[in-house]
């Protein structure tokens, strides 16, 4: 078994990078940009996070997932530290994340909002879409329509 005096924050980081968001699970809490530091202390280990919205009713889970991630490497001393300032954005998503949100279907965030910039279609690419409910299967999330394919899909609203 593994322990803390022996772990690297690489390591540690490629252990978070197999943590998934419960809600969109080929997002890793690395590509959703959550973790925001990993401290190597000399018993223990701290993960430090700020959730996506204070409410996200993910984060219970994903707390859970780290820490479960951690101990069946044999760290069992873990604290996990919430930092809620400065909040979330999606300005910290990795491109990686990006592109595997668009990959699953659904549009990633463009800076500055849907709004005047088009959401793209992450199915046929066209700019073509329009916005149909301000809440798609999350909160974080709008429907659209894309009007060349007609198909509908998720945009990941900026925060």
């Amino acid at each position: 078994m593994e322990n803390s005096l022996d772990i690297s924050k690489q390591a540690l980081w490629q252990i978070m990078e197999r943590v998934s968001d419960p809600e969109i699970p080929v997002l890793s809490v690395v590509d959703l940009g959550i973790i925001r530091d990993i401290l190597v202390h000399p018993e223990w280990i701290e993960i430090v996070y700020t959730p996506t919205y204070s409410g996200c009713p993910a984060m219970d889970v994903i707390r859970g997932e780290i820490k479960k991630a951690l101990e069946e490497r044999g760290w069992h001393t873990v604290k996990l530290t919430q930092k809620l300032s400065p909040a979330w954005t999606t300005d910290w998503m990795t491109e990686e994340g990006k592109r595997k949100l668009r990959d699953f279907g659904i549009a990633p965030p463009v800076a500055g909002g849907p709004a005047p910039h088009p959401v793209s279609c992450p199915h046929c690419g066209s700019a073509r879409t329009e916005l149909l409910s301000q809440y798609g299967s999350t909160a974080c999330k709008a429907l659209y329509r894309c009007m060349d394919c007609l198909e509908p899909f998720d945009y990941f609203k900026c925060h």
